[in-house]
């Protein structure tokens, strides 16, 4: 079998970098593939793909999406010099394919690899691609998607669904004891949740028995909304915060109702089956954290809410609503899980490889 050389480029974010480490790692184990990824200096990859143990070469591109005209004009100055550093990289290290997994160095690197004539994989989780993708999509070798929807953007695209631990896939039904609320929004937390629920918990926890609560705000926030639940007078037995959740298995598995935000994280709601209320990141590129919502929406696999507009009352009537109606739980639990697509990280790197070694 031909040995397999793969370029990943792209990241920013967890939620670009965790799942290509995930495709990473399958395509070494899998294929004994040698790996080199490709980021910016700004974004978390500088950490997470060097403590994986792969090597991460940076290039200079900035933003294009929600900032201002000088730095619009400063990123497409920018973009001939990604391009070009990019195309170096390619001859220098010579891949079978590249992987572009969205972000700030994907586009770059997308655009060297379809000049020189090397094999592409997109990757792409959100129901609508972002600019990188969308600028590559119809020149791609393939494209892996997590909504059938998406597939229209790209050419040969193929619905693979999101790289999703086999732990969360494996949880059984949650079927007994009392009623358990989750609430994250990643790393960085989500301000709404954080200022929010601390105004409406002593509320919701007097009008649902036996509910308990487990809110992870994020680093920064962590005291200061610990704080806020504290001076609510809350019973402080019911509820918990915290800056990091380490084992987000055993949380879906305990949780009846999910509050978060629907970037990549809605794969795992669908994965663990979990229903989930939703309010999107107002401020995500190309607002694909609603459309992400509301694919969920539709299917009855979750509720979504708006950001703008949303008070403190809004949230607590939705989520009593939802809490004392364990029926209309289960319901969406089993529609989310009707839309999970196991494997997919197997499946992603078959196209690579698939591509990689064809003549």
């Amino acid at each position: 079998m031909k040995h397999l050389r793969v370029l990943i480029a792209g990241g920013g974010t967890g939620g670009h970098v965790i799942p290509a480490l995930a495709i990473g790692r399958e395509l070494v184990a899998r294929y004994d593939a040698e790996l080199r990824f490709v980021g910016t200096e700004r974004g978390i990859e500088t950490r997470l793909v060097p403590e994986a143990g792969f090597r991460l070469e940076l290039i200079h591109v900035g933003q294009l999406k929600n900032v201002s005209l000088k730095t619009k004009l400063s990123t497409l100055m920018d973009l001939p010099r990604g391009v070009w550093r990019c195309m170096e990289l390619l001859r220098s290290f010579k891949p079978d394919v590249v992987i572009g997994v969205g972000g700030y160095a994907s586009g770059p690197a997308m655009m060297a690899a379809i000049l020189l004539r090397v094999p592409t994989v997109a990757y792409e989780p959100n129901a609508v691609p972002g600019l990188a993708n969308k600028l590559v999509g119809r020149f791609v070798s393939a494209a892996a998607v997590n909504f059938p929807e998406t597939a229209k953007y790209f050419r040969h695209a193929e619905v693979t669904g999101v790289p999703v631990r086999q732990e969360i896939f494996d949880l059984p039904p949650k079927h007994d004891g009392p009623p358990r609320l989750l609430i994250f929004a990643g790393s960085q937390g989500a301000r709404v949740f954080n200022e929010m629920m601390p105004q409406i918990v002593r509320e919701l926890l007097d009008a649902v028995p036996g509910l308990t609560i487990v809110h992870q705000a994020g680093a920064r926030h962590a005291e200061i909304t610990q704080a806020a639940y504290a001076a609510s007078r809350a019973d402080a037995s019911r509820w918990k915060v915290c800056a990091f959740l380490d084992d987000m298995p055993a949380q879906y598995a305990a949780a009846d109702l999910v509050l978060c935000r629907s970037g990549s994280t809605v794969a795992e709601l669908c994965a663990a089956g979990k229903p989930a209320l939703l309010v999107p990141f107002p401020a995500a590129a190309d607002d694909h954290q609603r459309k992400n919502a509301e694919v969920l929406a539709k299917a009855g696999a979750a509720v979504m809410r708006i950001e703008a507009g949303l008070t403190p009352e809004d949230l607590k009537t939705e989520l009593v609503d939802l809490l004392l109606d364990p029926a209309r739980l289960e319901e969406m639990g089993m529609r989310a899980k009707a839309m999970a697509k196991p494997g997919a990280v197997e499946k992603i790197a078959a196209i690579v490889q698939r591509l990689g070694t064809r003549d």
